[in-house]
């Protein structure tokens, strides 16, 4: 119950902070969650997405793999769904998982969120945003670069 509450609530920052019209849901059917009803989404099982070409672009993709069903699903299947999601089919990625997924969201470019560590329930949730994926570095502005208004002024 606390994870949906904590899935819904972060699920409205996200339509705040930008519009989110397709989403896509792997690992659970989110209809018993108050979602915004304008949001069309689509919902797959691990296999059947792993087995689905690509169709569209989503605006947001919702991964839940830390409930009993997907707790066996193998390192590698975990890899290729996030793989796919990140590369092809989705702007904005958020991952409900346990703990011991740190490492492969990390190493993918995830970022985490949220951790909960409780005793009946343990998860974190992580996600990947194309557009703020990366910080964007301080020596990386015109100041330190050619500047056009610095032309003819100085002999390089």
């Amino acid at each position: 119950m606390a994870e949906q509450n904590v899935i819904t609530s972060m699920l409205d920052d996200l339509m705040q902070q930008q519009p989110i019209s397709t989403a896509l849901c792997i690992g659970q059917n989110l209809a018993e969650y108050q979602l915004e009803p304008a949001i069309q989404w689509a919902y797959f099982n691990v296999s059947d997405f792993l087995n689905q070409p690509f169709k569209q672009r989503y605006d947001l993709a919702l991964v839940i793999l830390n409930s009993s069903d997907y707790l066996s699903v193998t390192l590698q299947h975990k890899s290729q769904i996030l793989v796919k999601l990140r590369d092809l089919m989705a702007k904005t990625i958020v991952v409900v998982a346990t703990n011991q997924d740190a490492a492969l969201l990390r190493a993918l470019g995830f970022t985490q969120l949220i951790e909960r560590v409780q005793s009946e329930q343990d998860f974190a949730i992580w996600q990947f945003n194309i557009l703020n994926y990366k910080q964007v570095p301080d020596w990386l502005n015109a100041k330190y670069w050619a500047n056009p208004e610095n032309w003819d002024k100085y002999r390089w």
